[in-house]
């Protein structure tokens, strides 16, 4: 299997481990600055970490089922299955000042089209997304990572990737996105809280 390196976020801020195979889209396009972006163009795969004020009105227990529901709205998903959801877990390393933080995860199933393509072109896609609830500095952490499924023959992913069923990421020597996305989550740390805001400290 291939090597899983520690990668740097947010200039160094925030550090979790994933696959080099995994390049950085600021290096191509303009990125949201509350955005780190991430794909692998030859499986269309992708990570994405986002830092998003805390979402007061959202109850703990199946916040990341919440934020999944938004964005399949979002991106105008398409028979949308939530496939797994897990309990509240308490981050014990992502604590700050003493206040505890927390982490939900969701799988879902939905059928998306890429940027603006239309719903003729859409991809079925497994999609997986932690809420890591910072607390301390009344932030919403999200990792949403992207499997495609089944690539359309319409969508702009064919050309890259081949239309039809996706080949296991196993069967190409490569760490399947479930076990990336574990990684991910559980690598995860807060190296300088200043990136939060100098309100929060």
């Amino acid at each position: 299997m291939e090597r899983i390196p520690q990668r740097q976020l947010f200039g160094g801020a925030i550090s979790a481990n994933f696959p080099l195979r995994f390049e950085d889209v600021s290096n191509i396009r303009e990125v949201p600055d509350h955005q780190e972006v991430f794909v692998d163009p030859a499986r269309d795969e992708s990570l994405i970490v986002e830092i998003l004020e805390l979402k007061d009105d959202v109850a703990d227990n199946g916040s990341a089922t919440w934020f999944l529901q938004d964005l399949a709205v979002e991106q105008s998903a398409e028979g949308t299955i939530v496939t797994d959801q897990s309990a509240v877990f308490e981050a014990p390393g992502l604590g700050y000042r003493n206040v505890t933080s927390i982490i939900t995860t969701a799988t879902a199933q939905m059928a998306i089209s890429k940027s603006r393509q239309g719903r003729e072109a859409q991809n079925l896609v497994k999609v997986y997304l932690a809420n890591l609830r910072l607390k301390g500095v009344q932030t919403d952490i999200l990792i949403t990572a992207y499997e495609p499924v089944f690539i359309n023959p319409l969508s702009e992913s064919a050309n890259a990737v081949g239309a039809g069923a996706t080949v296991p990421a196993a069967e190409s020597g490569r760490t399947p996105m479930a076990e990336v996305f574990k990684q991910v989550v559980s690598t995860f740390r807060v190296n300088d809280w200043n990136l939060f805001g100098a309100s929060a400290l």
